[in-house]
């Protein structure tokens, strides 16, 4: 599996297996550091610092913005209604179908082997949970978990609650 010669690495970027990947036509910010068996493709944009876990799979459309998590084994989608073949039975090509785009905000963390369906925007902080389905937005510091996934809690709340539970140790 390869990194083309057409993948734009930015400072530090740390590939743990590089013959164990398959990146092209993609941009990955400074520092970021990606795992065995992700494949990330064309148009894919990465920003600085983010993890992306191993057997991940980053479809064309999808952005990450600086400081996200993407846990082992998540899938993002990018076609709303994927098929092989148009009406008349032909093979589909590059230009029988729309990319739709999603947006993962700064600092999100996806749990492993949640599925991204295509279009969705994952807010600012949020978090998503191990084996979720996200098929609507996600508001910034949501905890979503379930299929389809559905907000749980507020991650400020949740820091709030692991204060005073350290407070009351000591």
């Amino acid at each position: 599996m390869p990194i083309n010669d057409d993948v734009k690495l930015g400072k530090n970027v740390k590939i743990f297996h590089t013959n164990l990947v398959n990146l092209y036509g993609c941009e990955i910010g400074d520092e970021t550091k990606i795992g065995a068996f992700v494949e990330i493709q064309k148009d894919v944009m990465i920003g600085s610092r983010c993890k992306i876990s191993s057997h991940s799979f980053l479809c064309e459309g999808v952005v990450l913005e600086n400081e996200v998590f993407i846990g082992h084994g998540v899938m993002f989608t990018n076609d709303i209604y994927p098929r092989a073949t148009n009406e008349d039975g032909s093979l589909k090509t590059g230009d029988d179908w729309c990319v739709v785009k999603t947006l993962v905000k700064q600092c999100a963390s996806i749990g492993s082997n949640a599925t991204i369906l295509p279009g969705v925007t994952i807010g600012k902080k949020a978090i998503v949970g191990a084996g979720a389905v996200v098929n609507h937005d996600v508001p910034d510091y949501a905890i979503v978990v379930g299929v389809p996934a559905k907000v749980i809690g507020d991650v400020r709340d949740r820091c709030q609650q692991l204060e005073v539970s350290a407070n009351n140790i000591s």
